[in-house]
Order: structure tokens, then sequence, then C-alpha cells
């Protein structure tokens, strides 16, 4: 192979790109320098249509695509911290980068040793260990006075069997009885990867080895519902409410009337959970459950933008782009003024409602990719990120797992959205 051959990238070359057509907003100077940490081409677009300078800090194999289409990149690969954390701050500092914005669970915790170094606050990294470690997490809310359910650590089956037995003797369960469900998660994975609803002595028999330790929670029958909250010098700047159909399945926003009646007392927790954790700004996305009492339990809070492109679901219901939202609380150069024109009033000033469905195989065997009509005739069909299936056998959910592909919708009626989503439940996309 010669050298041409070597470095010619033009296969890689994204004709859509701002970068590309020459089009990307002019920088300015004197707003902050911003890392990205980690791969998402969404983000990548939202920063060439922003005005703050940007760097994608992302593995090797983003470096050819990166270079195509006149990216700022620095290959970086996100192992587990360790004695190398403070290379790659000091090079950002170098650089003269003054933050760092993590897009993914496994980029939490690089931020915050990163920022620590920028923003000359030792206490970040510390921070962002809270927001990876499910058991510190949920320590750290109970002692601000967060109510959340009981929770233990597992290192072997054992313990998930104790702690089985101590929450059914708690509920004063008889002999005969079915047992109430438990909850296993990883410590530190983001979402519903590791996430296991166990409702028998046997499940706990089909626990990986590899899965352990792992955090166990008792179960909370009630609404479930996410967060996403834009926070500037400690206040919240705009506070979406995602309303779940389904767990793991379906999400849309804005939420319901019946949901959003709880915006006030939503909002106070949020507050709470911001004086509790000490954050000064940037994007959280805790969960909550809503019990049929009215109280309030806090399940978890990522320092990251969610999954199921809700940060996309929430541009297509309101017009602005959530990853420069993000961009703007982060970069520590904002003013108040620039961040307070930049969001939309909540809910009043959504164009419509958005939703999207993951889809898993119902069938063990499939064979292709079958668009149900029920599905792309609805008026609220727009599109979907389905492919055709690489084999055959469909490997077996025994957890929450990760989806085969998104479906997304939109309308302007919040119920017909909730059904809807609720329908795709029952029709066969792979066949």
């Amino acid at each position: 192979m010669t050298d041409q051959e070597q470095t010619d990238l033009s296969s890689w070359v994204d004709p859509t790109l701002d970068s590309v057509r020459g089009t990307e907003k002019p920088k300015d100077p004197n707003k902050g320098y911003i890392a990205l940490l980690g791969w998402s081409y969404n983000a990548v677009k939202a920063a060439q249509q922003f005005d703050r300078r940007y760097v994608v800090v992302a593995p090797d194999w983003a470096e050819d695509f990166c270079k195509a289409n006149k990216i700022p990149h620095i290959p970086w690969d996100f192992l587990r911290l360790n004695d190398r954390s403070l290379e790659i701050a000091e090079r950002l500092k170098e650089e003269g980068v003054d933050v760092a914005i993590p897009l993914f669970e496994e980029t939490v915790e690089w931020a915050g040793a990163i920022n620590s170094v920028l923003l000359d606050n030792p206490r970040m990294y510390g921070q962002s260990i809270l927001f990876r470690d499910k058991a510190l997490m949920k320590r750290r809310a109970q002692l601000g006075g967060i109510r959340v359910g009981i929770f233990e650590e597992a290192h072997e089956k054992e313990d998930v069997v104790r702690f089985m037995k101590r929450v059914n003797q708690t509920l004063l369960k008889l002999d005969g009885d079915p047992d109430d469900p438990i909850h296993v998660k990883a410590f530190d994975k983001a979402g519903c990867l590791g996430h296991r609803m166990i409702k028998s002595m046997e499940e706990i028999e089909l626990i990986p080895d590899e899965e352990y330790p792992l955090l166990m929670e008792s179960h909370l029958d009630g609404w479930e519902f996410a967060v996403e909250a834009w926070i500037h010098d400690g206040q919240i700047k705009f506070l979406n409410i995602s309303e779940y159909v389904t767990l793991g399945y379906s999400v849309f926003v804005p939420a319901t009337r019946e949901l959003e009646s709880w915006r006030d007392a939503i909002t106070k927790q949020i507050e709470k959970l911001i004086k509790t954790f000490d954050i000064q700004f940037g994007l959280i996305h805790p969960e909550y459950f809503v019990t049929a009492d009215g109280e309030m339990y806090f399940g978890e809070v990522a320092y990251r933008p969610p999954g199921f492109k809700a940060f996309e679901l929430i541009e297509r219901a309101y017009g602005f782009s959530a990853y420069q939202a993000s961009m703007l609380v982060f970069d520590p150069k904002s003013t108040k003024e620039e961040v307070d024109a930049f969001f939309p009033r909540e809910v009043v000033d959504a164009k419509g409602y958005a939703g999207c469905f993951g889809v898993y195989p119902r069938r063990r065997v499939v064979s292709k990719l079958e668009m149900p009509k029920e599905t792309i005739e609805h008026p609220y069909f727009e599109s979907h990120e389905l492919v055709a299936p690489a084999e055959e056998t469909v490997p077996e959910r025994s957890a929450f797992g990760t989806h085969w592909g998104l479906i997304f919708f939109f309308g302007d009626d919040p119920i017909t959205m909730r059904e809807l989503l609720r329908a795709q439940e029952d029709l066969d996309f792979y066949v």
C-alpha cells in the first residue's frame, strides 16, 4: 500500500457536515473552549452550528473521520482512570480548553478528573465518582434528606438471597405468598444495562458471576419518570419531564398533563438534589418514582445526556438543541443573560409531542425486517433506525438489555402518543 493510499480519506467525507460545506458557525474567542468527551455525531453537528470553539476527545477509531471532515480531534482511549489521567487534563489545559463535557456514562469520571484540573476544583473528581457509583450516590442522597428505597451492595449470590429474604420478611410475607421483586443493577453502567428484576429465588441463579459486585434495590410500585435539567450557577434554567410509557421500551416529551401536574413537586426535588450533590453547572438526568400515596422516591441521577435519544426528542418538541444547551451551561464564560435567553418556556413553548420506541424482536428466530402497516401508516410516524438482522437467532434477553433500534413519532396529543407507543409492544418488526 502506498503512502497516498494510506492517507486517502475521501471515503470518510460527510457532505452534510457544516465543516465540509463551509457553513460552520464562526467561533467567538470570548466564549469558552469546550472538549466533548466521547464520540457523538449529533453532538459534533450541534457544536459546528454553535459559537463555541470545540475539540472532540474520542478513541483512535474516530480519527480518520475527524480528519476527513475537519473536526478538531484528540485521540484518547477511555479505559479506567489510571496514572495517565492527568496527561489528558494537562494536554487540554495547554490547548486552552476551559471545560470538558461528558457525552456518555463511561466519560463522566474522566470529565470530573479533567475539570478538577481545568477549573482548579479538586472536589469535582470526587463528585464525578458519586455520579457513577450507584451505592455511593444513594448514600449521598440519603444524607441530603432525599427519599430512596432499600438498597445494599452484593458481592456474590448469597448476598442477593439474603437481601431478598430480608425485604420480603420486612413486608410481612407469609409462607406461600409470592415474593416481592427486587432489582439488581451494575454499579457504574448507564441506563438499563445490567438491570434485572428478580421475581423469585430461582432467578438469582441466572445472574452471571461476572456481573458482581452489583447494587440491589427494593421494588417501588409507582409511576417512574425521568428529568432533564440544565443548571447554571446552581439554578435550574430548563426542566424537562420525560414520560416513560414502558421502562426500557418507550418515552415521550413533554409529559402528559397528569404527570406535569407534579412539576412543582418535581422542581423542589431537583433543587434538593442540586444542593445535596453541590451541582453548580451542567446537565443532570435523574429518575424518580411517584407512589400511589403521592410520595416521590429518588432512583438515580446521571451527569450526561440520557439514552433513548432524549436530546433529539427534546429538540424535535421544542426546537432548541439540547447538546448546545449543555455546552452553554457547562461553559464557565456563559453569562446569566445568555443562558436565560437560550431556553424556551417549559411545556407551553413545545410545538408538539415527540416520542420513540425501542424495538426488541419478539421471536427467537428472525430472517428480515418488516415494518408493520400500523406503525408506518400512523400520522405520528416520522422515521426509524432499524436495520436488517445480522443473524437469524435472537440472543436471549436476560436483563433489560439493549434495543435493536428506535422508531420516532411526533404529534399534537400526548394521550394518543402514549397509546401509540404502548401499542408498538404488540407488533412484530422482525419476522
